[in-house]
């Protein structure tokens, strides 16, 4: 072999060598990007949430009682207008948006919030009226009973009464849900499982007391004797610091009945949605730092269904803003925290038959309507119509008090009619004075309502994870379009709940009426409405 045909053939496995050290390159660079990708599509996101204990969940589920689609739309434009905002600016909420669930019970079309809230809390469809029973009225097992009994902590947040049917259905077993004081006691733990509930907010103090229960317990006072912190007003919920300064099982019950609208709401005297969501979150938290397992919590928007009933859109665009800013502030926490957190939010049904449109003359509708005139309320017509019914004066004194007092100070309407005045003057039924009130508020507005009950009409599903797997994991199963009761068995699956052993556990609590509530039962419909 010749000397240049050495030197060429070195400089041939030489270039070999280079070429396979460029591909190991290339290749290596390949597997990095591929592993990076995996690690970033599996692990948390964004990055900064740390490394959370694979087995530990927390579930924040709520609920927006009585909202329907066209309430955000509603609220959207109201906000927009009042806040200077841009047409694109777009609620919280609105970012979440995943699907839709229909709503129907086991007997109706049209649901009610009881039979609504079963559909979650026990995953199976029920009667209008039925608070964590079956159609045979037998009582079911409740997500909030199989995860607290799995070893998570639980918590139930609300601005109407703790013991309305939202709330209940998920921590107490009652055929109708008109039988508050039942499903006080089971909310304390007065039935086979003990006490399930580790943390109450929320108001319906009454149906604790003495004075309002029919057989007679002061609710409260054996609530302390039992261990509960006991909370009853705004001194007392600042002393929690936010959360900071709880005792668990807390009982905050922060108003006699319902917490007011929050157009309504004293702040020194009834703290916001916000503000009792925020407390159960860092309370719940600090409770399970030390846990395998997290927390289950219900937040619910609860007055924005009355706000429908009332057909009073100035309460109700007040409502939805008020929960559009706790969900935000919950939502926050979950950004922050190093647990593996699920949010699901949705409404049980529609109240009020709401449209953002109203035809007011016989000729061609105008394309309108007017979010300044809810911005012009101060108050709701149910805080109003107190204001009216409770006047003493004479007829002129009081024409006058409904003129300026009512009309333009607080409704911001100075075109009134002379038989708008004398109808306010006139009328001695406090609802019917409530009901002119909010006409003549939706009639400026062109906001349409076509009733004072609940629509058959879907509701939106919102959610979130701070975990990317779980994210798809939530669009897989409740993307698009779903019955109700689809909620509440994703809800059972992702905490691994098995409620049908719960079911055989609860089987034995007392959740009939007594012959009182059996006789008012065939008396009234399911809202405690004397029937004609």
């Amino acid at each position: 072999m010749s000397e240049s045909t050495a030197l060429l053939g070195k400089r041939f496995r030489t270039n070999h060598i280079l070429r396979n050290k460029k591909l190991h390159k290339v290749l290596l660079a390949i597997l990095t990007v591929v592993l990076i990708t995996l690690y970033s599509y599996f692990e948390p996101f964004p990055t900064s949430f740390g490394h959370p204990k694979p087995q530990k969940k927390n579930l924040i589920f709520f609920v927006t009682d009585g909202m329907g689609p066209a309430s955000l739309s509603l609220t959207r434009s109201f906000r927009q207008l009042t806040e200077g905002l841009p047409i694109n600016d777009i609620l919280e909420l609105d970012h979440h948006l995943i699907g839709s669930s229909r709503t129907r019970s086991s007997d109706s079309l049209i649901t009610d919030s009881a039979a609504g809230a079963t559909a979650f809390s026990c995953a199976l469809k029920s009667y209008n009226g039925a608070i964590g029973v079956s159609p045979l009225k037998n009582p079911c097992g409740t997500i909030l009973e199989a995860a607290k009994l799995k070893g998570y902590m639980t918590g139930l947040v609300v601005t109407t009464r703790i013991t309305d049917a939202t709330p209940a259905a998920f921590s107490s077993h009652a055929d109708y849900r008109v039988q508050e004081d039942l499903i006080a006691l089971h909310q304390l733990g007065e039935y086979p499982l003990g006490r399930m509930v580790d943390l109450i907010i929320g108001g319906g103090r009454s149906h604790y007391t003495s004075k309002v229960r029919k057989d007679g317990r002061d609710l409260l006072h054996e609530s302390v004797e039992n261990g509960w912190q006991l909370v009853q007003n705004r001194k007392e919920f600042d002393s929690l610091q936010l959360g900071d300064n709880v005792t668990l099982p807390l009982l905050a019950l922060i108003a006699e009945n319902d917490v007011p609208f929050d157009i309504d709401r004293d702040p020194k005297m009834y703290p916001s949605l916000e503000e009792q969501a925020l407390t159960a979150i860092k309370a719940l938290t600090e409770a399970t730092k030390d846990s395998d397992e997290g927390f289950f919590l219900l937040i619910e928007g609860s007055r924005i269904d009355h706000a429908g009933h009332q057909n009073d859109p100035a309460a109700q665009v007040r409502e939805v803003l008020a929960f559009d800013k706790a969900f935000k502030s919950v939502l926050e926490f979950a950004e922050q925290s190093d647990v593996e957190t699920v949010l699901i939010s949705t409404s049980d049904h529609e109240t009020g038959g709401l449209v953002t449109a109203r035809q007011v003359t016989e000729s061609y509708p105008d394309y309108v309507w007017f979010p300044q005139v809810l911005a012009n309320s101060t108050h709701s017509g149910e805080h109003l119509k107190s204001l009216i019914n409770n006047f003493k004066g004479k007829k002129e004194e009081k024409t006058e008090f409904v003129k300026h007092e009512i009309m333009e100070n607080h409704l911001g309407i100075n075109d009134y009619t002379e038989h708008e005045i004398k109808s306010l003057v006139s009328e001695t039924d406090a609802n019917k004075i409530q009901d002119l009130i909010n006409i003549m508020v939706s009639f400026r507005a062109q906001v349409g309502w076509t009733t004072h009950g609940h629509s058959a009409v879907d509701v939106n599903i919102y959610a979130y994870s701070n975990r990317r797997e779980r994210w798809h994991d939530i669009l897989d199963h409740l993307q698009g379009n779903h019955e109700n009761i689809e909620i509440g068995e994703y809800m059972a699956k992702y905490l691994n709940l098995d409620l049908n052993s719960i079911t055989e556990l609860v089987k034995d609590t007392h959740h009939s009426p007594d012959a009182k509530v059996a006789l008012f039962e065939t008396e009234h419909d399911i809202y405690g409405h004397k029937l004609n």
